[in-house]
């Protein structure tokens, strides 16, 4: 009976991660829609004329405000995840086959007992290790810039596109780029030695595409 108890407590504290981690990311898209309403200033826009005076054209304040509170709920995010790999680690361990319907919700994150901890403070899965392909353009003011992708990052992951199922191709990402318009798709990237989880959301913006920014294939896979 004690042991059932347990099992009951874990499967229970696993749905309220999830679904803390559902609400932080609406969290993250509300505060990023603040920012595209305020000339799509993004993450890193400037805040000053070039005259040194803040801009009148946007509210200054409530975009300091969004920036900030983007940063603090992507700090969550990652201590989220690493909850929710704690947790189903425990979950697996103790009745890995007899509720196969909330393991599956869960290892859509791909998140199983097989993960390794990055040096980022973000979970690396096994699927997550190689390099699908690497950000060598970053426009300003644009959604790639308002999710804090940078120029060089390597991107692990790709929303549902993986290291397992990647073919190669930027045709593959384009079509998730397009199907998840105005919805947030989860990337993991490797920046220098750290592994990072970010949210980012295509979306139609003053630039070009719908993400502003420029992928290639790493420079191993492009020779095949």
């Amino acid at each position: 009976m004690q042991v059932m108890a347990t099992q009951i407590t874990t499967k229970q504290r696993l749905e309220r991660l999830m679904t803390a981690k559902k609400d932080l990311e609406a969290q993250i898209s509300r505060n990023g829609e603040i920012l595209a309403a305020n000339d799509n200033v993004g993450m890193n826009g400037p805040l000053i004329d070039s005259e040194g005076y803040p801009r009148n054209d946007i509210d200054v304040y409530q975009v300091r405000q969004a920036r900030q509170t983007i940063i603090c709920l992507q700090n969550d995010h990652k201590e989220l995840m690493n909850q929710i790999q704690d947790q189903l680690n425990k979950y697996h361990a103790e009745i890995a086959t007899t509720d196969p319907e909330l393991v599956n919700r869960a290892s859509a994150l791909e998140l199983n007992e097989d993960n390794e901890r990055g040096t980022g403070g973000a979970v690396l899965s096994s699927v997550d290790s190689r390099v699908l392909v690497i950000v060598n353009l970053v426009s300003p003011n644009s959604p790639a810039e308002a999710a804090g992708l940078h120029v060089g990052d390597r991107i692990l992951r790709f929303g549902s596109i993986n290291g397992n199922n990647f073919k190669d191709n930027l045709a593959q990402i384009g079509e998730v780029v397009r199907n998840m318009q105005n919805q947030n798709v989860q990337l993991k990237i490797k920046r220098e030695e750290q592994i990072l989880d970010l949210v980012l959301v295509p979306k139609t913006w003053t630039g070009r595409g719908l993400l502003g920014c420029n992928i290639v294939l790493p420079p191993e896979q492009m020779e095949h």
